[in-house]
């Protein structure tokens, strides 16, 4: 009983500790995850990674990560999280989300890409894999025609891969109209040269208005696209332009502590899994069925929260492939507002809730 006792007042120590931050007192949370690797900064201001996984081997995957200011860039990290120099881009013009695709079609080859959103020159900008190489002519204006303040600055990009092997681009912006056409999509094809261009298919989107939609993420098994109307909730709606603009469901409300963010889709056998939102005040991820329930594929329960150490995350991304014997079960990437990037193991954020063989 006197072990007991002295475990228990220890275990009570720790929950009490409390760490400077800033100047200000933070309660130490031993129950979050804690990451496996914490990537190397960037200059000035982190804000969202993608994960490209390698096809030949899937140990030389890389993560890609923002580094949002006006004299930004696109980091490249190896899976420790140290940065590959030679494939890093400087120079950006405020880079926000970073999306990845496989196997567009240039020149008669297929190419994996980065794309990234260049708030102030209102371009996408499309680098090859694994080397980085632009390929977009200088950058592709998007929202052409557009006269709203803030109407062109772009801030979230998914990718969608459809059935027939067409790639998309879905831009999202600071704001926007609230008639349906918040977000806009683009086709991505050869120019005839090897270079990317882009041409508007759709217009879709409803926008509360209430703050902004940054993050966005493509299902292309399934054909669905979501993004996080913040301090509403997240909208789903088809992602192939022919199946019509309809949202299909809106949910999350009332979940999140502040914004609804960072969004990213696990994928498991049998095309079930999670939709992962971050939660950005609160140091945690709020967890959804990708498949729904019985009663509608659409209806997207809260199953699970789950704190983690990343703090004040705008962007994450995540991948069930097993990489190498640090990530055997996938890699979730979330944002840190320390300049970083934080790497955990799938198994880690599964824990005891959710299923962790992919």
């Amino acid at each position: 009983m006197k072990n007991n006792n002295i475990i228990h007042f220890a275990i009570s120590v720790i929950l009490s500790l409390t760490i400077a931050c800033n100047g200000a007192s933070q309660k130490v949370d031993i129950t979050a995850v804690k990451p496996l690797y914490v990537s190397e900064p960037v200059d000035f201001d982190t804000d969202d990674p993608a994960i490209w996984v390698n096809p030949n081997d899937p140990t030389k995957s890389l993560v890609i990560g923002t580094d949002k200011d006006i004299n930004g860039g696109l980091y490249v990290y190896d899976l420790k999280g140290k940065i590959i120099k030679s494939k890093t881009v400087k120079g950006l013009k405020r880079p926000d989300n970073v999306d990845i695709a496989y196997g567009l079609l240039l020149a008669g080859k297929k190419t994996d890409i980065a794309v990234t959103t260049e708030r102030y020159t209102h371009k996408l900008r499309i680098y090859s894999l694994p080397d980085m190489k632009p390929i977009d002519n200088g950058g592709i204006s998007v929202f052409v025609g557009e006269t709203g303040e803030a109407y062109r600055d772009l801030m979230g990009i998914s990718m969608y891969t459809a059935p027939n092997g067409k790639i998309y681009a879905i831009a999202g912006r600071k704001t926007g109209p609230k008639n349906g056409t918040y977000l806009w999509q683009y086709l991505l094809t050869d120019d005839g040269k090897g270079n990317v261009k882009a041409d508007l298919v759709r217009k879709f989107g409803k926008y509360s208005g209430k703050k902004e939609i940054e993050a966005i993420a493509v299902d292309n098994e399934l054909g669905f696209v979501y993004y996080c109307d913040e301090q509403v909730g997240v909208r789903k709606y088809y992602a192939d332009p022919a199946k019509g603009n309809n949202e299909l469901s809106l949910f999350g409300q009332g979940d999140f502590s502040v914004d609804n963010e960072g969004i990213a889709i696990y994928k498991s056998a049998g095309n079930k899994g999670y939709i992962l939102v971050s939660d950005q005040g609160s140091r945690q991820l709020k967890v959804y069925s990708r498949i729904g329930t019985n009663k509608s594929a659409n209806q997207h329960v809260l199953l699970t929260t789950i704190k983690y150490s990343a703090n004040q995350t705008d962007g994450i991304d995540v991948v069930s492939t097993p990489l190498n014997s640090d990530f055997k079960h996938g890699l979730l990437v979330a944002m840190s507002d320390d300049r970083t990037f934080h790497f955990y193991r799938w198994e880690d954020i599964a824990g005891q809730k959710l299923d962790v063989n992919p």
